[in-house]
Formats: C-alpha cells, sequence, structure tokens
C-alpha cells in the first residue's frame, strides 16, 4: 500500500519504518530540511534500538523516503498519517496547531479519496476538527466531485520508548476508531484491516470503536500507567517513614493477578514526551467539561513532588550548602534505551545540586549530547553553574574521588557494577539509589552508605524474626 507519514518525530519514524518493513511504500513528510537532509544522508535523530537497521534496509530497497514536498506526499498516499508533535500548551491541553496544519495541507492538495490516520496522541474531539479543517479546504477549491472525499480514522500508537519497533511489530492491540458515515468508513476501515492484516493472523488483535472512544483510550492508558508509577512512588516514601521494605511490597501486591507486576516500580519520578503532556492533556479536557479529575491531579502533583526526592536525600546527609562536594551522576535521559531528555528527573537533580554550589559529573550511554544541549539551556539563569557540570567517558571516570554517587536511569550497565572497583574509586563510599537498583545488604557488605527509595529497615527486621 501507498502510505503518507506526516512527521519524521518519534513516532513517525517508528511506524514509517515499521510498515515500510511489512513492503508498503512508505512517503515520509517533515517542513525542517535540515532534519530530512539528516534523514537522507543516513543519519537518524533518535535513539531507538533497531531503528536505523530498519530504515537503511528499507531506504536502500526504495520502501522509504523521505522529502519536505507537501504536495507529492499528499499524491503519494491513500492512507494519510498524520503523526506530529502535540505538546502541551500553557493550560497543559495539547496545542494542536501542527495536526491541523498537516490537515489542512490535506485538503489542499488531495486529488481522490484519502484515509486521513490521526496517530498523534490528540485530545477527544480532534478527528472532527481535523474533519472540518480538511472540509473547509475543500470547499475553498470549490471541490464537490464524489471522487474527493475522504475519511478519518483515529490510530493512537501504544509504544514504549526503547523497545518500539518491538510493540509495533508485535502489538498487544490494535486500536481503530472509525466515523459513522457509511461507505466511506466502511472504505477506509477496509483499507485500515488490508494495513494490519500482518500483526492478525494468528489471532484478532485490532479493536475498531468510534473515534472519539480511540482518541480517549491513548489518554486513558498513559494515565493509568502514570498513576500506578505515582501510587508506588507515595507507597515507597512512606515506606521510609514506617520502616518497610517498598521491594517486599511491590512483590507482595504484584502477585494478586488483579494488580500484576507491571508499572510498580518506585523511582524518582516519571518523564519523557508522553506521561507527562498525556495526564495534564487528560485532566485539562477534563477542567473543559466541567469535570474536576481529582485522582489525575493528585498523580500528577506526587509525580512533580518525586522529581524532588533525591535532592531531599542528599540535603538530609549533607545540609543545604554543598559547595565541597562533587556528586557522579549515573543516567540522564528519562528512560533507559532512549536519548529522550524531555522532563528527565536527571534536569532538576542537576540544577538542584549546582544551585547548592556542588559540582557534578555526568554520564549516560547514549544521551550525553542530547544532555549536554537541554541542561546548559536549563542552567541559563544560572549564571556560572554550567561551568561545574562536567561529563565523564565511561561510569568509572564518573565516580572518580566523588564524595557520592547519584543513580538516575535504570540503564543495564549500572545494574552489576565492579563494587570494589567502585569503592576504591569514590572519595566517599555513598549511593543515592533512585531506581532501586540494589539490594541494601549487599550494599553495605560492600562497605557503601546506601540510600534509596523505600528499602529501609524492614528487611532486616523480617530476617531477625525469622532467625528466632
Amino acid at each position: 500500500m501507498k502510505i503518507t507519514i506526516v512527521g519524521t518525530g518519534y513516532v513517525g519514524l517508528v511506524t514509517a519504518a515499521c510498515l515500510a518493513e511489512l513492503g508498503n511504500e512508505v512517503f515520509c513528510l517533515d517542513v525542517d530540511s535540515h532534519k530530512i537532509d539528516a534523514l537522507n544522508s543516513g543519519h537518524i535523530p533518535i535513539h531507538e534500538p533497531g531503528l536505523d537497521a530498519i530504515i537503511s534496509r528499507n531506504r536502500s530497497a526504495g520502501r522509504i523516503s523521505f522529502s519536505t514536498d507537501i504536495r507529492a506526499s499528499v499524491e503519494h498516499g491513500d492512507l494519510q498519517f498524520i503523526a506530529v508533535g502535540t505538546p502541551s500548551d500553557e493550560d497543559g491541553s495539547a496545542d494542536l496547531q501542527y495536526v491541523l496544519a498537516a490537515a489542512r495541507n490535506i485538503g489542499r492538495y488531495m486529488t481522490g479519496f484519502k484515509v486521513i490516520v490521526d496517530k498523534s496522541a490528540v485530545p477527544v474531539g480532534t478527528g472532527e476538527r481535523v474533519r472540518r479543517v480538511i472540509e473547509q479546504e475543500l470547499t475553498r477549491r470549490e471541490i464537490n466531485d464524489p471522487a474527493h472525499t475522504f475519511s478519518v480514522i483515529s490510530n493512537p500508537e501504544f509504544l514504549k520508548e526503547g523497545a518500539a519497533v518491538e510493540d509495533f511489530m508485535r502489538p498487544d492491540r490494535i486500536v481503530i476508531g472509525v466515523e459513522a458515515d457509511g461507505a466511506n468508513s466502511r472504505r477506509a476501515g477496509d483499507m485500515m484491516r488490508r494495513l494490519y492484516a500482518p500483526f492478525n493472523r494468528n489471532h484478532e488483535r485490532t479493536l475498531y470503536m468510534d473515534i472519539r472512544s480511540a482518541e480517549f483510550t491513548k489518554y486513558a492508558a498513559n494515565a493509568m500507567l502514570a498513576t500506578r508509577i505515582s501510587f508506588m512512588n507515595e507507597m515507597a516514601n512512606l515506606s521510609d517513614r514506617v520502616g518497610a521494605d517498598i521491594e517486599a511490597v511491590r512483590r507482595g501486591i504484584g502477585a494478586d493477578p488483579r494488580i500484576g507486576y507491571h508499572f510498580l516500580y518506585a523511582g524518582c519520578g516519571y518523564g519523557g514526551s508522553c506521561f507527562p503532556k498525556d495526564v495534564r492533556a487528560l485532566i485539562s479536557t477534563g477542567l473543559e467539561v466541567g469535570e474536576d479529575l481529582k485522582i489525575l491531579g493528585a498523580v500528577e502533583s506526587v509525580n512533580d513532588r518525586q522529581k524532588d526526592v533525591l535532592i531531599r536525600k542528599i540535603t538530609r546527609a549533607y545540609g543545604d550548602d554543598l559547595s565541597s562536594m562533587t556528586f557522579a551522576v549515573w543516567g540522564l535521559a528519562f528512560k533507559p534505551n532512549t536519548d529522550d531528555m524531555r522532563e528527565a528527573p536527571s534536569r532538576r537533580l542537576i540544577a538542584d545540586l549546582l544551585a547548592r554550589g556542588a559540582r557534578v559529573r555526568a554520564y549516560d550511554p547514549v544521551a550525553m549530547d542530547a544532555a549536554r544541549a537541554v541542561l546548559e539551556d536549563d542552567l541559563a539563569r544560572q549564571r556560572g553553574t554550567f561551568s561545574r557540570l562536567t561529563f565523564a567517558a565511561n561510569p568509572i571516570e564518573t565516580v572518580e574521588d566523588a564524595d557520592a554517587l547519584v543513580v538516575v536511569t535504570e540503564w543495564k550497565e549500572f545494574k552489576s557494577p565492579d563494587f570494589g572497583e567502585l569503592h576504591r574509586a569514590m572519595k566517599a563510599p555513598v549511593i543515592f539509589d533512585g531506581r532501586n537498583l540494589y539490594e541494601p545488604q549487599q550494599m553495605r557488605e560492600w562497605g557503601f552508605t546506601y540510600h534509596a527509595i523505600g528499602r529501609s529497615s524492614g528487611l532486616e527486621v523480617a530476617l531477625e524474626v525469622s532467625a528466632h
């Protein structure tokens, strides 16, 4: 099938690459000429395992192309996927200017039946707005020929950064929202069914529904996952107060099949492009229709506070004046297997450490360039602090002569370091673990002072009781 993907960001590139891998002819459009030039020269602007190989293979095979030519992009695809950004506006609502601009361009140049697929994360009602914009363009062009008809589809993505290719190629569900307009919607539904047929051969994974429900499903899914994270973070903070071990609690409640283990890990808060933005957008949608979403308001509040959990532990240990200290930071991206720094907890932590006079030496396996750029911008108002931030070439270099190590992102290479070498390299053997990667007892045996999230002396108490 001939497919156009509007937008070469995270969702657009993964969607384009995976659909090309299935044998489709994919045309990728972006208005950013620098990004298109980079893609045409073989540079992939995001880090996503497996993505560069798929794009390279399909570009060589002629199944994927990159261009800034809007007219050509509309002419190419029978299916027009809109996969542009929907950043948060000042009031927390989703900014739809790029979605509507893409729809307007489709209406401006379409010459035959098109299926417009909203792939971006958009609030409920966006499908109707996309339809109105296209209709306005067709009216302006004085086109009334039935051949120039179209249908709007909602097909939200459910991709995890760091595992997006696997998620796309092995989906647990495919959500498709269709319009209730008779022949056009049936034709569009048939085209989507053909497109996703390779994923449904063993069993049907596609869920068909109305457009508004499909749009809502995307936001509700991310809001639920964010809620689980904030719930566990709040339980972890309480565990620290009452002497319980949140890891033991996690195993205890996760064993209940009604709860399960997914997204029940305590830490220093979530970030990225999806959870913060989508929670805010859903709260904003609620306010627009007179519904105060109190649970999601609390989820956002808990997460915002959790991003300060490490600096609170650090200042409790050393006080507010950290001017004589050097902190090593392992992990900058908001999660492993990505270089995405959007709303990453590391950004606030580093800014807080520098504001208190500390020196910071940081390392991340893939996000160093992205981190350097965003942190320089973050720290522009803290004059002189950026000079006290340096970047190391590897984990051990990061911790040399450091007063403490702070673990912020759970990269695999941080999970089983040589603790003897780590102990010898550090000025003081102190670890603040924002992802609970290590066992407290093991850390004590290695001679570390270990501060985790919700992992207090509860385990020692349990062992003492069992011994007697």
